[in-house]
């Protein structure tokens, strides 16, 4: 069983190239360390991520290039952070040991210096939780649109529709519009002339009628006379 504090937050993690551990930090009292190290003696050596559950708790691990960095986590910490977290982590360590250092480093002997910076990690992305999950959704969403835009390039591909093609058809599409366009106001105007024509043989034939009226009466009115 896990024992720690009652605290949300992320409780240990580690930096270990293949299953030496370079370096480690925690603030809880617990055997979390020893489940951990058991799952990093299972891990692959493939670049991939794991994470196990273990009485109410995760054990995430992100593993690149040989070397493997763990967090682990209460379950109500959202999974999203604890792989930020691991992100920031992994980065760290590589613009801090890029060089090539921590390739002959030994059994936790970065815990001195690189103990800190992972307190720091850790502190980091739990005040910025909220914000991470945001972030992340967002970034999904967009994972999500650039895949079916993926697959519906694919779909296009496979009927023979390659991207030259798609853009002949827009071209055409495009130009097809103008001339619809062109067209409804060429129709448009030819309505208006037509129905002003209208307007105007409407308004002759009333003015004849009030015409023809005019000169009835006046000739009415002369025969009264």
């Amino acid at each position: 069983m896990v024992v720690v504090g009652n605290e949300i937050s992320l409780i240990y993690g580690f930096v270990a190239r293949g299953t030496i551990i370079l370096a480690e930090y925690t603030e809880f009292t617990g055997n979390f360390p020893a489940i951990a190290t058991q799952c990093l003696q299972k891990l692959p050596s493939s670049n991939s991520r794991f994470t196990y559950a273990c009485d109410h708790h995760t054990f995430n691990f992100l593993l690149h290039n040989g070397y493997a960095f763990c967090v682990v986590a209460k379950d109500c910490v959202g999974k999203q952070v604890s792989q930020s977290f691991l992100d920031r982590l992994k980065e760290d360590f590589k613009k801090r040991y890029g060089g090539g250092r921590a390739d002959t480093a030994l059994a936790k002997s970065l815990n001195k210096e690189f103990g800190p910076v992972i307190k720091e990690l850790m502190q980091y992305v739990i005040n910025h939780a909220e914000e991470i999950n945001k972030m992340q959704d967002v970034k999904a969403q967009v994972s999500e649109v650039k895949n079916i835009m993926l697959d519906n390039i694919e779909k296009a591909t496979d009927r023979g529709e390659n991207i030259k093609n798609l853009e002949e058809k827009t071209i055409n599409l495009h130009a097809q519009a103008q001339d619809f366009k062109k067209h409804g106001t060429r129709i448009r105007r030819k309505m208006w002339y037509q129905n002003m024509k209208i307007k105007l043989t409407v308004l002759a034939i009333l003015l004849i009628l009030v015409l023809i009226i005019w000169v009835s009466v006046c000739q009415g009115f002369n025969c009264t006379k």
